[in-house]
């Protein structure tokens, strides 16, 4: 399977304007730039994206594993918060902190637990990113 995007960029860095767009057209022309991401002007940005695709692979694969122990999650609600860092050479993407809160009928908090640590090494972003993962998992009544 092959998924893409597509990213449109005029100008320069701080007063250039891009434009973003994915396959599915769920994007379609999204406007990103200097402001949306290194300040507080609305609009989306590459690490809000990354967190997207992370906390909603995690909670996915949570729900994967949750039913290979035969329980199935009322609600799965999945937060990642992505930290861009100012590091040697540039900025870069240094920590997806996962954070999920669930409401799983039957299951003990040994068996959340165990299947929240094993969505957060086996779910394909957290794969795909040689970063620090972090995980704060708990049920829910």
């Amino acid at each position: 399977m092959k998924r893409h995007a597509s990213a449109v960029w005029s100008g320069d860095l701080k007063s250039g304007k891009g434009r973003l767009s994915t396959q599915s057209g769920v994007l379609d022309g999204n406007n990103y730039g200097f402001k949306t991401r290194f300040e507080d002007e609305a609009g989306t940005n590459p690490e809000e994206l990354l967190g997207a695709s992370h906390a909603g692979c995690y909670a996915m694969a949570l729900s994967m594993i949750l039913g290979q122990k035969g329980l199935t999650a009322d609600v799965i609600n999945a937060k990642a918060v992505v930290t861009l860092d100012e590091v040697e050479g540039g900025f870069a993407v240094t920590r997806s902190a996962l954070t999920v809160r669930a409401k799983v009928p039957g299951a003990s908090e040994d068996d959340f637990k165990e299947a929240a640590e094993a969505a957060k090494t086996g779910c394909p972003i957290s794969k795909a990113l040689d970063i620090e993962i972090t995980l704060d998992a708990a049920l829910e009544d």
